[in-house]
């Protein structure tokens, strides 16, 4: 597709987005085809595999990044942000063939759908997006101080920061902490400012004596409206996947 030269060799990169760019540059700029772009962390060592690690270099990313953005489009950047944040294991290929692709072809490569490659990252931005949604809408702030609130998920993609934008949009004026059980990491925002930490090995502190007793009001309110007689499991599963429920109040007990 390139006329480049396809070689049999795995790059590795540190997991970031700017670690991404840098592998890219690197390919535009060598006209190599890898044979996989693989997280470092996440690459399981096989004395079969020929490996090079591609190192971070924040002033190539930002040429790519610019380059997207000058001569493809935002809506470039977008989709293949979108698909960084995802869990597919091809991602990584994908967002290489998608931007320089474009470089190729231009604007135009946001509408070619008829292009495999493009068509699949496209879905994969969709699926990042809708969970987003649906977490939107069931995440659930548990007190734990006062004006200090915290929610435990377990979403499939990497989408805690998005998240988190929305909900400081929604409560800008309140302290909260949004934990990703699946990452161990957390969103934080507190006194206007935000960040991203780890906290692997971090107990999940107390609940106020007044948050059990609105849990308490909640499930009562929950378990009353509910009208046995037209339970209908497969529409709630299809609203409300069940791989969810495990974070909402009004199924399971909050961690004391």
């Amino acid at each position: 597709m390139f006329n480049w030269k396809s070689i049999n060799t795995i790059f590795l990169y540190d997991g970031t987005l700017d670690g991404l760019f840098s592998v890219i540059f690197f390919v535009y700029e060598n006209k190599v085809y890898p044979k996989k772009i693989i997280e470092k962390g996440a690459y399981v060592p096989n004395f079969l595999d020929t490996c090079q690690e591609i190192q971070t270099n924040p002033e190539k990313s930002a040429r790519i990044f610019h380059g997207i953005l000058n001569k493809i489009s935002y809506t470039c950047f977008y989709n293949c942000y979108m698909a960084f944040l995802s869990n597919s294991p091809k991602k990584e290929i994908l967002i290489l063939n998608y931007i320089c692709f474009g470089f190729k072809v231009g604007p135009k490569v946001d509408t070619m759908l008829s292009v495999p490659f493009i068509l699949e990252l496209q879905k994969i931005r969709k699926t990042v997006l809708l969970e987003v949604h649906r977490l939107s809408g069931l995440l659930r702030f548990i007190e734990i101080g006062k004006n200090q609130y915290v929610s435990i998920i377990h979403p499939d993609h990497n989408i805690l920061e998005l998240l988190g934008k929305h909900f400081i949009k929604r409560f800008p004026t309140m302290d909260f902490a949004i934990i990703d059980k699946n990452r161990d990491i957390c969103f934080f925002y507190q006194n206007a400012t935000s960040f991203v930490h780890s906290v692997k090995g971090v107990p999940f502190p107390k609940i106020t004596a007044e948050e059990k007793e609105y849990q308490k009001l909640w499930k009562t309110f929950f378990e009353t409206i509910a009208i046995r007689e037209r339970s209908n499991s497969n529409l709630q599963k299809q609203y409300m996947p069940k791989r969810y429920w495990q974070d909402l109040v009004e199924i399971n007990p909050t961690p004391e």
